[in-house]
């Protein structure tokens, strides 16, 4: 068995702590799995993750860091013998027996409650352990079903309003269905949000007279609400038809732990289901919201598809207009694969990364002995186009000198080679592309007027990605598939926060930024769903809006953090302050631990 051995290297004090949870959280405050009594700590400071024979220390808070092998880390995997610094503690990973395992809370708790106790941590295993959700319900209705000494269990969950039932449980081994159950006592549920406990409900003042309850001839009841945050995901519903009185507050407490994990399973299982199909139907859009090569079906893309529609079959120059990044020579291509010259060669060149002295020879080739180092002849891109399509990217930064000799080219239709006074007829279609807002280069005296007519017959125009709405996970999704099946990594889809990233983003370097960040994510992540940290993008940087629910938890939680930190993390003393139920501090100090 694996196991750490902590070293308190003031006091010399060994303990060794079985590694018996695939996650591991360590830190200063009570309730982490290794306890580390440290001011220097974060109160949930790392967590150590193990995958079979594979163990992984990482700090929770990036601005957390741990000792490890003389230096500070955030992450780094574990062998056993290694060792891990944090504060004045010594952590090492070892193989073997515990000599001395540690166990916390009281060592003299009454029988009954060390059993619950031992069931919810059996349950805690189970779900970290078991991909059915179908499976991991059964397991916790099981589990509740025995410590409380109920008959039989049922969770239900709320679909667009309606009750279903997602798992049952019966000592007798019957089926059950929702017919067994007080629609009273679960619609009193639903509607405070509060749970219910009666002792005998054929004598209760409120649900004697209820149809449900005189039918099934119910005795003891329990039944609490499945929520997370401001959702009502559905109940968790106990009953004993044959014992009057036998569920006591403690049960109920009890269950109410169980509710809360069963919520945040079912939270996290319609949040998949929902990626899931959000993902899908990404894919779906793909299939009907492209042109060629060209993704999009926001309303300013369908405008440039019409365009592309009305202008491609002509044989008119085109002055694909955008931002860097946005896409201008595929537009340039489609335009070439919509011509009666699509069977023709598209040649590309990029006025911008050829140095001045070069670019002339390369755009209209050049004759032996022309100049020094023309040892043959040499035919240039306008040649090579011959019948077909020739695309001038960044066109803007064309010398003035050349801008004389294009015209020329383009006015009458021939191409003379440098060092040749031998004009040759040429038959091309010329589209092309800048970032630059020509107009007023013309009136920089930088760009000819002339010119700039001759190339804009007509003019398509790009719009940026921020403007594009959907259109970005469209892109994305396309990405990620590409390069998924590229590299053969594991990436299908988005996270819901990705999802929102990508949406609130304003991406400055359009799609060749997203394609890059994409690219990178699925090449370094082991996710299936990318999530945002992956997408390499500073929150700053993302103009996000949460949900009001969402906003308020997180002012919840940042305020419960403060009033625990003023009060030195005394659970009970910070809920009198608050005037909150101590579980509700321990509930939101489980979620500094998530965090």
């Amino acid at each position: 068995m694996a196991f750490l051995r902590v070293k308190d290297t003031r006091s010399a004090e060994v303990k060794d702590v079985a590694l018996r949870k695939p996650l591991v959280l360590i830190g200063r405050a009570e309730g982490n799995d290794v306890v580390l009594d440290d001011p220097t700590l974060a109160p949930t400071h790392a967590n150590l993750l193990r995958k079979g024979n594979h163990f992984t220390v990482s700090v929770i808070d990036r601005a957390s860091t741990f000792i490890y092998q003389g230096g500070r880390a955030r992450s780094t995997d574990l062998k056993v013998g290694e060792e891990v610094g944090f504060g004045r503690f010594i952590l090492s990973l070892m193989e073997g027996d515990p000599k001395s395992e540690s166990r916390s809370g009281p060592g003299n708790a009454p029988l009954g409650e060390v059993a619950q106790l031992k069931k919810l941590v059996e349950f805690s295993r189970a779900i970290a352990a078991e991909p059915s959700l179908e499976r991991t319900f059964e397991a916790l209705l099981s589990s509740v079903v025995e410590v409380t000494g109920a008959e039989k269990g049922f969770l239900i969950v709320l679909r667009e309003g309606e009750r279903h039932l997602a798992a049952s449980h019966n000592v007798g081994k019957e089926t059950l269905d929702l017919t067994r159950v007080s629609d009273s006592i679960v619609e009193r549920v639903l509607r405070e949000r509060k749970s219910v406990i009666v002792s005998d409900a054929m004598r209760d003042a409120e649900f004697a007279s209820a149809r449900s309850v005189m039918e099934l001839k119910l005795s003891s009841v329990m039944c609490v609400p499945l929520a997370y945050r401001n959702d009502l995901l559905g109940v968790l519903y106990l009953g004993n038809d044959n014992v009057r009185n036998l569920f006591a507050q403690t049960d109920l407490a009890l269950l109410e732990v169980f509710a809360a994990q069963a919520a945040v399973i079912l939270h996290a299982a319609i949040r998949l289901d929902e990626l899931v199909l959000v993902n899908r139907n990404l894919r779906d859009q793909l299939r009907t919201t492209s042109q060629g090569g060209i993704i999009g079906g926001s309303p300013p893309m369908k405008e440039v598809f019409r365009m592309l529609k009305r202008v491609g079959p002509s044989d008119l120059s085109v002055l694909v207009l955008g931002e860097t990044g946005t896409g201008k020579e595929l537009i340039a291509k489609e335009l070439h694969r919509l011509s009666p010259r699509a069977s023709k060669a598209f040649i590309s060149i990029n006025c911008g990364a050829i140095p001045e002295h070069l670019l002339e020879s390369e755009l209209f080739g050049y004759k032996k002995g022309a100049f020094t180092g023309a040892i043959g002849d040499k035919v240039g891109k306008f040649e090579a186009a011959e019948g077909g399509t020739i695309f001038l990217d960044e066109i803007g930064e064309m010398p003035m000198a050349l801008q004389v000799k294009l015209l020329r080219v383009l006015q009458e239709r021939t191409i003379e080679r440098v060092g040749d006074v031998k004009g040759r007829p040429l038959d091309i279609r010329v589209v092309s592309a800048t970032n630059k807002h020509l107009e007023e280069e013309i009136t920089a005296g930088r760009f000819r007027e002339d010119l700039f007519y001759r190339l804009n017959e007509v003019a398509v125009k790009l719009p940026p990605l921020r403007e594009r709405g959907d259109d970005v996970l469209l892109i994305a999704q396309f990405l990620l598939t590409k390069y998924a099946e590229q590299y053969g990594a594991r990436a299908r889809g988005f996270s819901a926060g990705a999802l929102n990233l990508l949406k609130s983003y304003a991406w400055p370097g359009n799609v060749r930024e997203l394609e890059n960040r994409v690219k990178k994510a699925v090449i370094m992540t082991d996710r299936s769903q990318l999530i945002p940290e992956d997408l390499g993008i500073a929150t700053h940087a993302a103009d996000t809006i949460k949900t009001l629910a969402d906003a308020e938890e997180d002012f919840k939680m940042a305020y419960i953090k403060k009033a625990l930190d003023q009060n030195g993390w005394n659970k009970a003393q910070t809920a009198r302050v608050l005037d909150v139920d101590p579980r509700t501090i321990f509930r939101y100090i489980e979620k500094f631990g998530e965090g």
